[in-house]
């Protein structure tokens, strides 16, 4: 039974859809203003598990997302970078998706423009008004947070608390300092006509509008960043409820944070790495490893240092996934018992993993029944008189569409292809005969020569790996660690 952290309710609760078999998820996405840094990767990381795991389970996943195109920060960066606002736009939320490939992240269902859903804001907001939830102020429209009973509700604080932290601004239009705009006037030629002149959509109104376009007054799944919890998610249940008159989303999931040394990372506060600079050093691979080695609601502190880390243990994984490919193209010997007792404790693990990502979608627990299984395959295979028989090569051959599967629910791939483009060439010879070579220099406890063929096998792109079935070789996938631009 899958069970999900509801930040509304505070409690974990069984996970049951609107509509059966089917999924409708909406997740906040980039203000396109600058390249992605990893604050936001994470976050498209996890909820890309989350709907894998969705998919996994049965559903018919509706995955929504947006990109914020309209407000005062991409002007300003449209001027300095000497584009229109619309160029901008475009070219940062490309460069987003073409980011997200390379962590291997399924792209949204669908996602949506603020620029092209204008005319549904102005109708949401013109409802508001007609319902007393919003006000008109020289050309500027405001929610009255007063006028909606329930404020609060998601993030926990009271109007009262919130009231009495608030400051109020000079020359205020607002009847309360804690309500929020839904229209901002702007000059001439510089908005979209409304009933109230000529204006932008204000940031909260976009995701209540365009989520609810697409997937109806009420769906199930609303995501984002903790650091959105409020006001922003706080604003989108008042204005949505307050407008629809029903449940604006059943369950409402929060990210944590990426932390550098202990504070969240941040444009505003400059302390950020891009993801294109990440991937200079670390293949996207790695560093989605990385991140979902700690569960999706903590936060997790980032550095090279412990990208490197996360770089040798995904390794580990890695070398599995080819021996155990290897082993499966051994010559087959004659039939022989079955070892049940071995794919019991590999159908205990996949039980196992899908339990953790039951639990709140627990990635970094699925990441170490993962390496569980990494051990359960490899005393098996790496056993001194292993032989692939009929009757194991069957189990083998399951465990690894087992093996594959896990990994897939995570987001993880495993290449063989560079592998297997070398052999049956010239290089497939000279490395056997320098292995050889090798081999007699350990037969005469030459040491050093032995770490050397090793060591220069290595630079040029050669893992050596000493096996109970002997001296084997594989690429160090070359293409798959190599970061990208």
């Amino acid at each position: 039974m899958l069970k999900v952290y509801n930040t509304l309710t505070g409690e974990k609760e069984k996970f049951e859809t609107i509509e059966a078999g089917k999924v409708k998820m909406y997740v906040c996405g980039l203000t396109v203003q600058n390249y992605s840094h990893i604050g936001h990767i994470r976050s498209a990381i996890n909820y890309d598990v989350i709907r894998r795991f969705l998919e996994y389970l049965g559903y018919e996943v509706d995955y929504i997302s947006n990109f914020t195109d309209i407000n005062e920060k991409i002007v300003k960066r449209a001027v300095e970078e000497e584009l229109t606002p619309e160029e901008l736009a475009d070219k940062y939320a490309n460069a987003f998706l073409e980011d997200i490939r390379e962590f291997n992240i399924k792209p949204a269902d669908k996602y949506l423009r603020v620029s092209e859903n204008v005319d549904e804001i102005i109708e949401m907001v013109t409802t508001l008004i007609e319902k007393d939830y919003a006000y008109e102020v020289n050309g500027n429209v405001y929610f009255s947070v007063e006028s909606f009973e329930d404020y609060g509700k998601l993030s926990g604080r009271s109007l009262d608390e919130m009231q009495a932290g608030a400051r109020i601004a000079v020359n205020e239009e607002k009847r309360n300092p804690l309500d929020f705009g839904l229209w901002k006037k702007v000059e001439a030629g510089e908005g979209w006509d409304s009933p109230w002149g000529e204006g932008w959509p204000g940031w909260h109104i976009e995701c209540s509008a365009m989520s609810m376009k697409r997937l109806g007054a009420t769906f199930d799944i609303h995501g984002g960043g903790v650091d959105l919890i409020f006001p922003h998610h706080e604003n989108e249940i008042a204005q949505s409820e307050a407008y629809s008159g029903k449940k604006f989303v059943n369950y409402w999931l929060h990210n944590g944070t990426v932390n550098l040394s202990g504070e969240k990372m941040s444009k505003s506060q400059g302390n950020f790495f891009t993801s294109r600079e990440v991937l200079k050093e670390f293949s996207g691979q790695e560093v989605r490893y990385f991140l979902l080695s700690r569960h999706y609601r903590s936060p997790i502190d980032f550095s090279y240092e412990k990208l490197e880390e996360a770089k040798i243990s995904l390794e580990r994984i890695k070398n599995t996934r080819r021996q155990l490919d290897k082993v499966l193209n051994f010559d087959i010997a004659a039939a022989a018992e079955e070892n049940n007792e071995f794919f019991e404790e590999v159908i205990l693990k996949k039980n196992s993993f899908v339990d953790a990502l039951s639990d709140d979608f627990n990635t970094a627990e699925a990441i170490g029944v993962l390496h569980d299984l990494v051990g359960v395959i490899n005393s098996y295979i790496n056993q001194k008189d292993f032989t692939l028989n009929e009757k194991n090569f069957a189990i083998l051959e399951e465990t690894e569409e087992i093996f594959l599967e896990l990994a897939e629910i995570l987001g993880l791939k495993f290449e063989l292809e560079a592998a297997s483009e070398v052999k049956n060439t010239l290089a497939d010879p000279l490395i056997s005969l320098l292995l050889d070579l090798r081999e007699k220099a350990r037969e005469n406890k030459n040491w050093e020569e032995a770490d050397l063929i090793r060591d220069r096998l290595q630079e040029i792109g050669i893992d050596v790996i000493d096996t109970p079935h002997g001296t084997e070789w594989e690429i160090n996938n070359i293409e798959e660690n190599k970061g990208g631009s």
